[in-house]
């Protein structure tokens, strides 16, 4: 037994609470790159994009992660706004704020931007139509990935940011050593209040994320069936 063990009994505890953090926030992130491809898919085959699919660095660090995930969300959004401005452009003011009113029907507003991009792609589907007004019409999915954004750069920036994401396959002592570098109280304590703290509001911005892609893509994919 460790001499830290003997000094702090409740430290294996903590260790393995560390550990089970860890998973949780890697599960997070794997899940927000698996929502952010299917994303990616159904604009590129839809709307005309050419953003590049990501992959989890199994090498690298949360915040190496992170800021592929920031990145691509990124490019989503700028693919976005070019939409959205595209669709201000060659649209009448009259129909451009239908397309944006949430309270306006929703057959209504497909048919508004599949004209649009009948226009800009010079065919589209209903399916173009329909992606568009869920990404432009509604608010959902633009508020959850800036959220996200916001709290991937925060846990980037944090302790937590240097950490391995590959650590897990690792033994026990070589998990403990990568993720704290030590085994004082202070700091396991410290470790545990880091993951927790980020876990709370990352797993919930997580979930919203993946739900808003997963009703759009979803919706998609029926209707091309």
């Amino acid at each position: 037994m460790a001499l830290s063990d003997l000094l702090y009994p409740d430290n294996p505890k903590r260790r393995q609470e560390v550990i089970r953090l860890h998973q949780e926030l890697l599960d997070c992130m794997s899940a927000n790159f698996l929502a952010t491809n299917e994303l990616i898919g159904v604009l590129n085959a839809h709307l005309g994009c050419s953003i590049a699919h990501i992959q989890m660095r199994k090498t690298g660090t949360i915040k190496e992660n992170c800021d592929i995930i920031i990145q691509a969300m990124g490019d989503i959004q700028q693919e976005v706004r070019k939409i959205d401005k595209e669709m201000k452009e060659k649209l009448e003011p009259m129909l451009y704020q239908k397309l944006c009113d949430i309270k306006e029907p929703e057959v209504g507003k497909i048919a508004i931007a599949h004209k649009v991009f009948s226009i800009i792609l010079g065919e589209a589907t209903s399916t173009a139509g329909l992606l568009a007004v869920k990404l432009i019409g509604s608010n959902v999915i633009t508020n959850t990935v800036s959220k996200l954004v916001t709290l991937l750069a925060q846990i980037g920036a944090s302790v937590l940011g240097g950490i391995g994401i590959a650590i897990l396959g690792l033994g026990i002592d070589v998990v403990l050593q990568a993720i704290l570098g030590a085994v004082e109280r202070d700091q396991l304590l410290a470790s545990v209040k880091s993951y927790e703290d980020h876990l709370a509001e990352f797993k919930t911005a997580s979930e919203k994320y993946s739900c808003a892609i997963n009703e759009a893509t979803s919706i998609v994919k029926h209707k091309t069936q």
